[in-house]
C-alpha cells in the first residue's frame, strides 16, 4: 500500500466512523426530535421539566396538566419588567399566530417570578394584551421556586425600600409537549418566523 492510498484509506476510515458517530447520536439514538434540535441540554431535554401546581389569571389553581395539554411555550418573567419580558412574550404571541396559520395550536404561558405584585388580576390584564390564548401564571413564594427550579430558569428579585423594585431573571422560552415534556429552548435571538418553524418541526415528529 503506497502512502497516498494508507492516507486516503485512513480519511475515508475517519469519514466512515465520523458518519456513524452522527447516525448513533441523531437516528441511532432513538430521539424522533433529534432533526428538529438545535439547542443542547445538560443531562438531556428529561433533565428540564416536571410537575407544578400554580395558579392562573383567573384564580384557579392549576397544574402542569391543566396547562399543557398542547404544544405549549413557558416563559419565566413578571410583569413590571421595562423591557425584556414584553418582547419576548409579544414574539412568542406572533409565533403562536404564525402556526395558527399553518393549522398548529400552540399555547403561550407566562409565569410570572414575582408573585407579590402579579397577582391573577394583574396577570389577567397583562396577557389579554399579548395573546387571547395566553395563560398567566403565578403563585406561593414556594410555588414559583418549585417550578423555576423545575425547568432550571433562574431569577432574584432585587432588594429595594419601595414597590417598584426589579428582578433578575432567564429568558429562555421553554417548548412543551403533552405526553412527552420539555423538547426544545429558544433563545432571545431566536425570531417569530425561526420559532413557528422549529416548533412545527417538533410538532410533526411527536
Amino acid at each position: 500500500m503506497t502512502k497516498y492510498t494508507a492516507v486516503l484509506a485512513g480519511l475515508v476510515l475517519v469519514a466512515g466512523l465520523g458518519l456513524t458517530g452522527w447516525y448513533v447520536l441523531t437516528q441511532g439514538s432513538g430521539d424522533r426530535f433529534a432533526h428538529c434540535r438545535q439547542s443542547q441540554v445538560s443531562g438531556g431535554a428529561g433533565s428540564i421539566g416536571g410537575p407544578f401546581t400554580l395558579t392562573d389569571q383567573k384564580g384557579n389553581t392549576v397544574t402542569q396538566a391543566d396547562v399543557i395539554t398542547g404544544p405549549t411555550l413557558l416563559y419565566f418573567g413578571y410583569t413590571f419588567c421595562p423591557d425584556v419580558c414584553p418582547l419576548d412574550n409579544a414574539r412568542n404571541a406572533e409565533a403562536t399566530d404564525i402556526l395558527e396559520e399553518r393549522g398548529i395550536g400552540v399555547t403561550p404561558v407566562f409565569i410570572s417570578v414575582d408573585p407579590a405584585r402579579d397577582t391573577p388580576d394583574v396577570l389577567q390584564s397583562y396577557t389579554e394584551n399579548l395573546h387571547p390564548r395566553m395563560i398567566g401564571l403565578t403563585g406561593s413564594e414556594d410555588q414559583i421556586r418549585a417550578a423555576t427550579e423545575a425547568y432550571k430558569a433562574y431569577f432574584r428579585i432585587q432588594p429595594a425600600s419601595d414597590e417598584f423594585y426589579l428582578v433578575d431573571h432567564s429568558t429562555f422560552t421553554y417548548l412543551v409537549l403533552p405526553e412527552v415534556g420539555f423538547v426544545e429552548f429558544f433563545r432571545r435571538e431566536a425570531t417569530a418566523d425561526e420559532m413557528a418553524d422549529r416548533i412545527a418541526c417538533f410538532v410533526d415528529a411527536a
